[in-house]
C-alpha cells in the first residue's frame, strides 16, 4: 500500500542542536506537508527544546543523553501508541534532505525498513581513512548476513513500516552504533525485510560535527565491537506477521 504523508511521523533525535533545529523543522514542514514532526531531545542542555516547539514540532525530552538509539526507541513507542504506521528517522543537523522521504516511504509497500544510502550512486559524499574502511567492511558483512546488497549500513536516514515500528518500540538497541548495525541484525532475525535507495547527503547546516580524526580512529574499534555484539545478542522479540 502507499502511505500518505498524513500517516508519516518524522522522528528527529536532537542533542544540543539549537543552531539549526528550527531551520530543519521548517524545511520538513514545508517539504512534507501533513507529516507529523517529532523531535526527541536527547538530554539537550541548550535551547533545542524551546526552538523546536516554537518551530511547530512535537517534542519529547529524555532526562539525560542516551544516544540516537535511545531517542529513536522513544520515537517508535510514540508512533506505536498513536497508531502511526510509518516512522522516518531524520537527522536534526540538516544533512538529510526531506525531499527524499517520499521515495523512501514508497518502498515500504514491499519492505519493512528502507535505508537512505549515501554510497549508492547519488551525490558526492565521501568518507576517508579508518571510517571508510570500517564502513565497507560493515556493509559487506551485513549484506551477506541479511541476504541483500547494502552499501551504507551506518546511515541514520531510514523509513520504517508498521512491522518495524512494532518490533523496535520494544527491542531497539540503545548502545553505540546499536541504532544502525545491531538494529539491522535484530530486525533481520525477527523477519524484517530491508532495502536501500540512494540519497545525496548535505553539509551540516550548523552546530558541531560529531566526528574528528581522533573520534574516527575510536570509531574503528567500536564498530567491530558493535558488530560482534549484534550477532551475539539473543533475540527478544519477533516482528508481527506481514
Amino acid at each position: 500500500m502507499t502511505y500518505p504523508l498524513e500517516q508519516v511521523l518524522v522522528v528527529m533525535p536532537a542533542f544540543n542542536e539549537e543552531a539549526v533545529i528550527g531551520q530543519v523543522i521548517s524545511e520538513v514542514r514545508v517539504t512534507l506537508p501533513g507529516a507529523q514532526v517529532l523531535v526527541v531531545s536527547d538530554g539537550s542542555t541548550d535551547r533545542t527544546v524551546q526552538i523546536a516547539r516554537g518551530a511547530g514540532a512535537r517534542v519529547l525530552e529524555l532526562p539525560f543523553n542516551l544516544g540516537v538509539g535511545g531517542a529513536m526507541r522513544l520515537g517508535f513507542r510514540f508512533a506505536l501508541e498513536n497508531g502511526i504506521p510509518v516512522a522516518v528517522q531524520l537527522d536534526s543537523d540538516g544533512q538529510h534532505n526531506p525531499s527524499d522521504v517520499p521515495a523512501l516511504v514508497a518502498r515500504l509497500d514491499e519492505y519493512d525498513v528502507v535505508i537512505g544510502a549515501r554510497f549508492a550512486g547519488e551525490g558526492d559524499y565521501e568518507v576517508r581513512g579508518p571510517r571508510r574502511w570500517t564502513m565497507r567492511f560493515l556493509s559487506a558483512t551485513l549484506s551477506r548476513a541479511l541476504g541483500t546488497r547494502l552499501t551504507d549500513t551506518t546511515s541514520g536516514f531510514k523509513a520504517h513500516g508498521p512491522r518495524a515500528i512494532a518490533l523496535y518500540a520494544h527491542d531497539f538497541p540503545a548502545e553505540y552504533l546499536g541504532d544502525t548495525i545491531e538494529s539491522m541484525v535484530t530486525g533481520h532475525r525477527a523477519g524484517l525485510r530491508f532495502t536501500q535507495i540512494g540519497v545525496a547527503m548535505r553539509e551540516r547546516a550548523g552546530g558541531t560535527p560529531s566526528h574528528n580524526p581522533v573520534k574516527s580512529a575510536i570509531y574503528l574499534g567500536r564498530a567491530f565491537f558493535a558488530l560482534v555484539i549484534a550477532f551475539l545478542r539473543p533475540r527478544a522479540w519477533s516482528a508481527p506477521a506481514a
